[in-house]
């Protein structure tokens, strides 16, 4: 099912991928940033739910143990929103928490496993 398309087509709601892992036949995830008006949002999301699509509302947060951080960068590279960075100058982690979707692919990319969610 097009399930961005219909999204965009019967609700005006835009959605933006963030990580798709999605086979055919198969149950899959799909994250998505949904962008429009809150009654229009309000009515998609329970169109999804008709059809029998699970909707998660992003309630987590990304967290840094600074203990354990060694600044190596590497979640910088994946990170959609840049969020995350090496600041230019001390090369020092840093976190935007306002530009993070929760996407959570800096998780598995962490090689000291510094970075998790509050869930």
């Amino acid at each position: 099912m097009p399930v961005t398309y219909r999204l965009a087509k019967d609700f005006n709601v835009a959605a933006n991928i963030i990580r798709a892992q999605v086979a055919p036949n198969q149950i899959g995830t799909l994250v998505v940033e949904l962008l429009g008006d809150i009654d229009e949002l309000d009515a998609a999301i329970e169109w999804m739910r008709s059809q029998d699509i699970t909707v998660s509302l992003a309630s987590r947060e990304i967290l840094i143990d600074e203990d354990v951080c060694v600044h190596c960068g590497l979640c910088t590279g994946v990170c959609p929103t840049e969020a995350l960075t090496l600041e230019p100058q001390t090369f020092k982690l840093t976190f935007t928490r306002s530009r993070c979707i929760v996407c959570e692919q800096c998780i598995p990319t962490c090689p000291v496993e510094a970075i998790s969610t509050n869930l």
